[in-house]
């Protein structure tokens, strides 16, 4: 069941389009994820869907009904902010309860309401406190759980954890994980931190200066990205990249050479126009050291980051950009050391530099 549908949604500011005709059906109880760059228009199209910003053509829907031109009071849907935006001289229960008041709930019922969102979101100690004796996180929650108390037919958060530590991020992200779970609610969420989306996410919306670049699954994302840009936004480290040019082309193979690395390979995909400059990436966990003689790359060690779990090493092989490699995290190497490297042919993929799209 769709709990919310876009078509050909596009806003305009006068004359000058932002979003450029959106189409996205999301899936009742789905947590679904707006990902891109500061300025691509993610926040905007979440405003959009909350009502917001008006729209400027296209139909947008929650569950059966047109809501291009209804208020945000008459849409159902409850949103999270990235400013916590508490009354700080209400106290946490009034917090959460000020909206089912606003709205003449039952005394019983209120109660009931904000008893189960403290219990859902652990805040049954901090009931009586204020906002300003709360921690970041605290309040966070409140803010969630005023959106809970509300049962409705979508939660919309924008960046929420945009203004918290390092540490607390990790924390909230879990809880807004097991809130879902819990919940089972249909969940529209905004971030431009790629880790957010790919541990929270169902499905992914990576867009770019106002178009859908690629929608899917986290993995898929990941595995197979549609284009340059979503290669290069999605996984840290990022994807690396290098200009190649098809030598041959034929079968079920293409042969591609890497001026950089002075070397060519051998890459499985349909046929392509000979002699085309293509961009070739790969992942810094689908490299490895070799011998000189079978190398990709060769060049010195400039950085090693030890991570504990990971460690990554930056190679200055000529190329354009350093080159990360991800190493076993007991390896033994060190800044300054030449090294040989290259990869697995099954795990290159080769992009159109012309129009960015992927060609294998």
């Amino acid at each position: 069941m769709t709990a919310i549908s876009l078509k050909q949604i596009k806003k305009l500011y006068g004359t000058v389009p932002v979003i450029h005709g959106v189409d996205i059906d999301i899936a009742s109880g789905e947590f679904l994820v707006l990902v891109g760059p500061s300025g691509c228009g993610k926040s905007t199209l979440l405003r959009m869907i909350a009502g917001l910003e008006e729209i400027s053509s296209g139909e947008l829907k929650i569950g059966d009904t047109t809501v291009n031109t209804l208020p945000p009071s008459d849409r159902d849907i409850a949103m999270v902010f990235q400013d916590y935006a508490l009354y700080p001289h209400m106290s946490v229960e009034e917090n959460m309860a000020f909206g089912l008041k606003m709205r003449s709930e039952p005394a019983t019922e209120i109660d009931k309401r904000v008893a189960g969102a403290a219990d859902i979101l652990k805040l049954q100690d901090y009931l009586e406190r204020r906002p300003a004796q709360l921690s970041g996180g605290q309040r966070q929650r409140v803010a969630m759980g005023r959106a809970i108390v509300r049962r409705p037919k979508a939660f919309l958060f924008d960046e929420p954890l945009s203004n918290l530590d390092a540490a607390l991020r990790v924390e909230m992200r879990l809880e807004i994980a097991k809130l879902h779970r819990r919940m089972q609610a249909t969940t529209v969420y905004v971030t431009h931190d790629q880790v957010e989306a790919m541990t929270l996410a169902d499905r992914i919306v990576v867009m770019n200066a106002g178009h859908i670049e690629q929608i899917g699954q986290p993995l898929d994302l990941y595995r197979k990205p549609a284009s340059l840009f979503v290669a290069r936004f999605i996984g840290s480290p990022t994807m690396n990249t290098f200009p190649a040019q098809v030598i041959e082309s034929g079968g079920n193979h293409l042969v591609v050479h890497l001026p950089a690395g002075k070397a060519s390979i051998e890459v499985p995909n349909r046929s392509y126009e000979t002699a085309k400059m293509v961009t070739f990436g790969i992942r810094p966990e689908d490299l490895g050291i070799c011998d000189a003689a079978e190398a990709w790359f060769s060049g010195e060690l400039v950085v090693v980051e030890r991570l504990g779990s990971q460690t990554f090493g930056y190679l200055d092989a000529g190329t354009e950009k350093l080159i990360t490699v991800e190493f076993p995290r007991t390896a033994d190497i060190r800044v300054g050391e030449r090294i040989s490297i290259k990869g697995d042919g099954s795990h290159i993929h080769l992009f159109d530099t012309d129009r960015g799209k992927r060609i294998n």
